[in-house]
């Protein structure tokens, strides 16, 4: 559904501050982009401007000939810092209801469980999990629901060297699939 994401001219402002402007990209299906900057340069709305959750300036973010609000809805993960879990329920729920809500398939959600390695974790509530097995619990949602464009705001921060090289591996798969 997205063979390319074009950001043409973008400026965003938050709190009356501008963030940034005269910002371009042009990234085809199967490329990535990482983003770096001081805290507070604007990368996470960045993200959630590409995402549609936050209005710009000026410029324009298009998905090649698809339509922009029917990517928003169905082909895109955005995955925050925050990993958006709730801490009383437990991991089957969490990952639950994200399935359900980005429309995923239990044989992609097997597969997530696996390839993640949380299988074990999901009768355990979400405040006994480690700050890794949180975010390996949010990214299954990738996995579970696949969704060609992955908006990743520092997804690596709380993994382990073992699961930052597995995720890079994860990420190569999808960018090998045209992602």
């Amino acid at each position: 559904m997205i063979s390319v994401l074009e950001i043409e001219d973008l400026a965003v402002s938050r709190g009356g501050r501008c963030l940034f402007q005269a910002l371009n990209l042009h990234l085809a299906a199967g490329e990535a982009c990482g983003l770096t900057g001081r805290n507070g340069s604007g990368k996470t709305s960045l993200l959630r401007a590409i995402a549609g959750l936050l209005t710009t300036d000026h410029g324009e973010i298009r998905f090649g000939d698809a339509d922009s609000d029917q990517v928003r809805r169905t082909a895109i993960h955005l995955v925050g810092h925050a990993d958006g879990l709730k801490s009383g329920q437990t991991a089957r729920e969490e990952l639950a209801f994200w399935i359900r809500w980005t429309g995923g398939r239990p044989d992609d959600t097997d597969a997530a469980l696996d390839r993640l390695e949380i299988r074990s974790l999901l009768d355990l509530e979400v405040r006994r999990l480690s700050a890794g097995q949180k975010r390996r619990l949010a990214l299954a949602r990738l996995l579970a629901a696949p969704r060609a464009l992955w908006l990743l705001d520092e997804p690596l921060s709380p993994l382990d060297t073992i699961w930052r090289a597995r995720f890079g591996e994860i990420m190569a798969d999808h960018l090998k699939a045209g992602g």
